[in-house]
């Protein structure tokens, strides 16, 4: 059980949500193949941790939302058997985070500081602690994107985000964010020009201050950064857990979109954004396959895989940040 702390290449979530796909040790031949050196799972699923490991691919496992009770309420102990079975379990997986929770809403984000006090001191305990703990967060929790000077969170996202950071300061781990410049495009697209969402746009589209912006991932990130250093992060680093680009079901997705998005997405993201060009942004692209169990439209469309293991389009992840 290890952990790279560096900064990883570009990764792809790997979504189970279909009944057709691949078995995990296709999947992980695919991974390789395709240039992959870092994979996030939303569950500690058995099959992919054993297919992953000894491969050298780095994975981001989640503890899922229905988890979080067992995990705030339970103590260390609780902690400490979820641990053993989905970490110390597989000794040749290199272990790069544990996300407790993704985009936990409404009463269940009082559970999330806690669960992740637990998972951090059992995996301490446990002489793992170099496996960092964090939560994934919606980009709904922003409520302010532009211009990214002015980040913050909405008020109900403070609620709970205002005893995330600091744990993640304290401990010094990465906050997770699922940021989409599709959906601020789809939800508004006559009030952005599609270049901006896409990383195609000629010139600088939001000027703030002395930062000029000619992409909406860009500000979106920075953004977060702005509301992260607002409730005292201003040493956590920003990892963007999911983005991409659907390729059917809605405004704006089509296949040659989405392979303009993510192709620019990799080349981009090896340079960090105006505010913190030093700062290379770890970016997970949503996701490895289309998944038919999904809701029906738009949520089925963001593999860069069919089920069949075919190409959606072409594309090559080998470049690295």
């Amino acid at each position: 059980m290890e952990s790279d702390t560096g900064t990883a290449a570009v990764g792809v979530c790997w979504g189970m949500s279909g009944d057709n796909l691949p078995p995990a040790s296709k999947v992980t031949e695919m991974l390789r193949e395709n240039g992959f050196t870092v994979v996030r799972l939303y569950a500690p699923d058995s099959a992919a941790l054993a297919a992953l490991g000894g491969t050298g691919i780095r994975v981001v496992v989640g503890a899922p939302n229905y988890d979080l009770p067992a995990l705030a309420h339970g103590g260390t102990a609780a902690a400490a058997a979820w641990i053993r079975e989905n970490i110390q379990a597989y000794p040749t997986v290199l272990f790069r985070f544990v996300v407790v929770g993704n985009e936990v809403a409404g009463a269940d984000t009082q559970l999330l500081v806690p669960a992740m006090e637990n998972v951090h001191a059992a995996l301490a305990a446990a002489g793992l602690g170099h496996i960092k703990v964090t939560t994934s967060i919606s980009q709904a929790t922003i409520g302010v994107h532009i211009p990214p000077s002015a980040g913050e969170f909405t008020d109900e996202a403070k609620s709970f985000m205002s005893y995330v950071i600091p744990f993640l300061e304290r401990t010094h781990a990465p906050l997770l964010a699922n940021l989409y410049p599709y959906f601020i495009y789809s939800y508004n697209p006559g009030g952005m020009d599609i270049s901006f969402a896409l990383f195609t746009a000629s010139g600088t589209v939001v000027q703030d201050g002395e930062y000029g912006y000619q992409n909406q991932f860009d500000a979106t990130v920075d953004a977060l950064y702005t509301a992260v250093a607002k409730l005292g992060g201003e040493n956590v680093r920003v990892v963007v857990s999911e983005t991409g680009w659907p390729t059917a079901g809605g405004v704006g997705a089509s296949v040659e979109n989405a392979r303009t998005f993510n192709q620019n997405l990799v080349r981009h993201v090896r340079n960090g954004t105006p505010r913190r060009p030093w700062k290379k942004t770890e970016t997970y692209v949503f996701a490895m396959f289309n998944e038919n169990l999904k809701e029906a439209g738009v949520e089925q469309n963001w593999g860069l895989f069919y089920p069949s293991t075919d190409r959606v389009y072409p594309i090559s992840f080998h470049a690295r940040i």
